[in-house]
């Protein structure tokens, strides 16, 4: 069942259209990756699904729902979670702390709790402040803050920025780990190769439009495609 469907999108900011006259789907409990050029627009097609950019028109739906006209904050109500690439925990504040400010959340203290089984190195830091915590352990928080509503998708942009190879292995591994609590996922990543080695398809961006989609497996055979746009692995 598709739950996120995508059609004739433009977004930009000013007079600028970044992506332009996009189309996807992403299923239900679906991993899907976002590939391409640096500046091919990855960051602002999901800030558009996000309701983040400025300006936005085409076709926009989640799970039934018209998105275009709404504000980020119901498309969180709806189901949508988002996890930026930089600024995606609350630094100052403690892990308990990053968790208790989550809105949308039916049974907040019994979802803490399934939170810190999930990801137990955050159970042992949990006064501990955000800002103080490691790279993997920051993306984790960034993960269980996304998932305290109970999201039936998560956008994910760039999750292994700036972390060590270790690191983008648990982080591939909590993204792996969605689809089992229900939830989709839409990963824009620089790291495509690996990605879409965990993905169910993909989508290939240049100069804001895609240029190639299909199942991640035909994505990662396609030497031309692989040559020009999976860059690392």
């Amino acid at each position: 069942m598709t739950i996120l469907r995508v059609a004739g999108l433009s977004a930009g900011y000013g007079e600028i259209d970044i992506i332009r006259d996009m189309n996807l789907t992403v299923g239900d409990r679906e991993i899907v990756t976002i590939a391409g050029t640096n500046g091919a627009g990855k960051s602002t097609l999901v800030k558009a699904i996000m309701g983040l950019t400025p300006r936005c028109a085409g076709t926009l739906a989640f799970d039934g729902h018209d998105l275009l006209r709404r504000a980020p904050e119901d498309r969180i109500a709806l189901g949508i979670s988002y996890v930026p690439q930089v600024a995606n925990v609350f630094a100052p504040l403690t892990v308990t702390e990053n968790l208790q400010v989550v809105e949308n959340v039916r049974d907040k203290k019994a979802r803490m709790r399934e939170m810190f089984e999930l990801f137990p190195a955050l159970a042992e830091r949990r006064r501990a402040a955000a800002g103080s915590l490691s790279g993997g352990e920051r993306q984790q928080l960034a993960f269980a803050r996304a998932l305290m509503p109970s999201p039936k998708m998560m956008l994910l942009d760039e999750p292994t920025a700036a972390l060590s190879p270790a690191l983008v292995r648990q982080v591939f591994e909590l993204i792996v780990s969605l689809p089992a609590h229900g939830v989709a996922a839409l990963v824009v990543e620089q790291r495509a190769r690996q990605s879409l080695e965990i993905s169910d398809r993909g989508y290939i961006l240049d100069s804001g439009r895609i240029v190639l989609d299909g199942a991640a497996r035909e994505l990662l055979g396609n030497d031309q495609m692989a040559k020009h746009y999976l860059g690392r692995a």
